[in-house]
């Protein structure tokens, strides 16, 4: 088998290591033997180099600016050859789905569709809102304001929402206790007119956005580079069935915010943790959970272990299955 034979095939695009270093040792020294280039001739295929006029044991390269534009030339043809086949498989299909009693047709809104980039997915859900007429339901979890992303978010759902209020829509949005004193979120409020509602929860979903009851939005990475838009009705059916259900059990922020008072003591953020701390997790998962910083969320099991006179985290454990406070722990509040 010959060297010709072993040299695997490939695109000029793609010039192997062998090729590219002999032609650029071909440009550099004006000619090469021959014999040399016998391990790669993709060069001689793709007209890199060519046969010295006074000693054909000799190759010389060709201008790489020659040879490029040979090769976009032929790729060219090959394009429009192609465009060509494309047009006459379009021909003859139409000729038999006509035959079939079939049009051809837009293709219809997929029911999911995955969205890349903080601008397209922003694009989508504007392109929604500027099309609703009746409800928009939001979920905000607290991680969604922080940072000057948080604030561009802010300011592009300003704008879009105002629209649909405007328009007589309605606005629910849930957000965790701990978004009840975030700048961002009150501002928003006291901007907003018309039919906004927001309630908390000391635990909330990720974010979820639905838009009049037919097309839904929700992360589909963790980074928040990645969506979802979702249109198959069943699962948008299930998402506002959750919205619905977390919304009667979340305490009302605006209009009008509520102050559950504390039970025996115990705030319901205490209770929040109390439930966390006798599931195992960790004070990092509680403070992830509780949408707190960590410092925070020791401050808060700290008081806790105050009111109920624990000593040691064990014995934290255990006072709070004999208080009797997670059997209280009915509802939500700040």
């Amino acid at each position: 088998m010959s060297t010709a034979q072993r040299h695997p095939e490939h695109s000029a695009e793609n010039l192997c290591a062998t090729g590219t270093r002999l032609y650029e040792q071909a440009l550099r020294d004006g000619r090469i033997p021959a014999a040399g280039a016998q391990e790669a001739p993709c060069l001689l295929d793709f007209g890199l180099l060519q046969p010295s006029v006074e000693d054909i044991g000799l190759l010389e390269p060709v201008p790489p600016v020659v040879a490029l534009h040979r090769l976009l030339r032929n790729s060219a043809a090959r394009i429009a050859e192609e465009r060509t086949r494309e047009t006459r498989l379009a021909e003859t299909f139409e000729r038999l789905m006509r035959v079939d009693g079939q049009r051809t047709a837009p293709a219809e809104t997929p029911a999911l569709q995955l969205l890349s980039g903080t601008t397209r997915i922003n694009e989508a859900i504007t392109e929604a809102v500027e099309d609703a007429r009746q409800e928009l339901l939001c979920v905000q979890p607290n991680t969604h304001y922080s940072g000057e992303r948080g604030e561009k978010a802010h300011l592009v759902a300003m704008e879009r929402d105002q629209a649909l209020l405007d328009r007589g829509g309605r606005i629910r949005t849930l957000y965790q206790h701990t978004q009840r004193h975030v700048p961002l979120v009150l501002a928003r409020y006291e901007q907003l007119r018309g039919d906004a509602e927001a309630r908390t929860l000391d635990e909330v979903t990720d974010r979820l956005i639905v838009v009049d009851r037919t097309v839904a939005f929700i992360p589909a990475g963790r980074d928040g580079l990645l969506a979802l838009e979702v249109r198959h009705p069943a699962l948008v059916s299930y998402f506002v069935t959750t919205f619905d259900r977390l919304w009667r059990l979340a305490t009302p922020m605006y209009p009008e915010a509520a102050q559950p008072p504390s039970l025996n003591g115990i705030t319901p953020r205490q209770q929040a943790i109390a439930r966390l701390l006798v599931e195992g997790h960790t004070d990092a998962v509680i403070a992830d959970r509780l949408g707190m910083n960590i410092r925070t969320a020791r401050v808060h099991i700290a008081k806790l272990a105050a009111t109920l006179g624990s000593d040691s985290r064990a014995q934290l454990g255990y006072l709070i299955a004999e208080s009797g406070i997670l059997e209280q722990d009915g509802g939500d509040g700040p």
